[in-house]
């Protein structure tokens, strides 16, 4: 573990030529025991640091989450962490509000399942992996959503939380529909389509039909989605826009331990930043204004998704 050091002590120990830059590294901004926000996909989380070390010039810290089991302490670097302020504290409640966090913020999610529950599995059991999440933070996309699709996603945690409604099924147009219609905005505005491009939105697809009974979903939608899909059917034939954008929030965590690399992972990024914007531009097609009351499903504000 790579000792921290004030620099007055780095100076003491130094009559010789070392740099300011040779000082700067040795000293940690964070401390053993601190108390610390920590980014995890689009939110922050309230941490303790329990070692630090430096490797590979840079700094790492292993964190434990407060309020979270074990399994999900982490090696982080330095660009995932901030003081734990009050000035932060509010960007932290501001971050939990826009992507309807509040409920889970504090707390483990005893039932998640999928990729989460995988990912836990592979802490405890595979050393290798746990190495590759700590010094590959990188690879977590940043997928910006652009501020009325935000604002969508606010709406629909309300409808579906604080008032009980739900999207009414099947969805016109459903997911399958929205994808062939970029499609066809796509073909049409350059004349021809890659193939890469094809291939992501397929890949977002299948990621929408496997995600969305795992972590999609609110709990009070759970009977809806057992009566509108039964083994034969796939959510992205009865489920629409409200549930797709979802799907945008979760995509980082589930990118997160994909073997994405340079030009391919940039390539990504840009076409779900366009996919972003061409949902932006058909919102009101594309999006209910209003959500139905389904009075035989328990009204619940507390959720998977």
């Amino acid at each position: 573990m790579a000792s921290t050091k004030t620099s007055s002590d780095v100076s003491d120990n130094s009559n010789n030529s070392s740099s300011s830059s040779q000082t700067e590294i040795e000293i940690s901004p964070y401390e053993e025991g601190e108390k610390v926000f920590a980014y995890h996909t689009a939110c922050l989380y309230e941490a303790k640091v329990q070692r630090i070390e430096y490797k590979h010039k840079r700094w790492r810290f292993f964190l434990h989450y407060l309020g979270w089991k074990k399994s999900w302490d982490e090696w982080v670097v330095i660009d995932r962490l901030m003081k734990h302020t009050a000035e932060n504290m509010q960007k932290k409640l501001d971050l939990d509000k826009k992507y309807g966090n509040e409920k889970n913020a504090r707390k483990p999610r005893a039932s998640t399942k999928g990729s989460n529950a995988a990912k836990g599995r592979k802490r405890k059991g595979d050393s290798m992996v746990k190495e590759k999440i700590a010094i590959l933070p990188d690879k977590l996309v940043n997928i910006q959503i652009p501020p009325t699709l935000r604002k969508q996603l606010v709406d629909d945690f309300e409808f579906i939380t604080h008032l009980g409604k739900l999207v009414k099924l099947p969805r016109t147009p459903n997911v399958n529909n929205i994808f062939k219609t970029y499609f066809d905005y796509r073909l049409k505005k350059s004349g021809s389509i890659a193939d890469s491009v094809e291939e992501i939105m397929k890949g977002l697809c299948c990621y929408f039909d496997k995600a969305l009974p795992t972590m999609l979903l609110y709990n009070n939608e759970r009977q809806q989605y057992q009566e509108a899909c039964p083994n034969d059917i796939v959510p992205s034939d009865i489920y629409g826009a409200e549930h797709l954008l979802r799907l945008f929030v979760k995509l980082p965590e589930l990118l997160f331990h994909a073997n994405i690399e340079g030009d391919t992972l940039v390539e990504l990024q840009a076409q779900i930043l366009d996919f972003l914007r061409f949902l932006r531009k058909n919102q009101r097609a594309f999006f209910l204004s209003s959500y139905h009351v389904q009075v035989d499903v328990e009204n619940s504000s507390d959720k998977q998704f």
